[in-house]
């Protein structure tokens, strides 16, 4: 089963930012979309960006839209999120997943299971 490893999160101020990586250990990956989620304590899981096969076509939450930037290395099999303007309200888990089009992202619908995920802890 192809496996996900989400990378990069850690503890920051609020303002800061975080780069994370999500590397796939087959590269036929490639052939599907791509997307990050996060779950907050008490919280549910929330889609938070997906981008395309190909890469040319993005979807981002409101809530982190003009903060956040994924983006995906295709040659690397590996999806990054740029976290830029962090805020407390960011702290979460952050997982991503691979589907079918960025579509099924957004209704949650995604292909496999979900990885350990990384901490991102944002303080005020």
């Amino acid at each position: 089963q192809v496996q996900l490893v989400e990378s990069g999160g850690g503890l920051v101020q609020a303002g800061d930012s975080l780069r994370l990586s999500c590397a796939a250990s087959e590269r036929t990956l490639n052939t599907r979309a791509r997307g990050w989620y996060r779950q907050a304590p008490g919280k549910e899981r929330e889609v938070v960006a997906a981008i395309s096969r190909g890469g040319s076509t993005t979807w981002y939450a409101d809530s982190v839209k003009g903060r956040f930037t994924i983006s995906r290395d295709n040659a690397d099999n590996t999806v990054y999120l740029q976290m830029n303007s962090l805020k407390p309200e960011d702290t979460a888990v952050y997982y991503c997943a691979m589907g079918d089009s960025t579509a099924t992202l957004r209704q949650g619908r995604i292909f496999g299971s979900w990885g350990q995920g990384t901490q991102v802890t944002v303080s005020s």
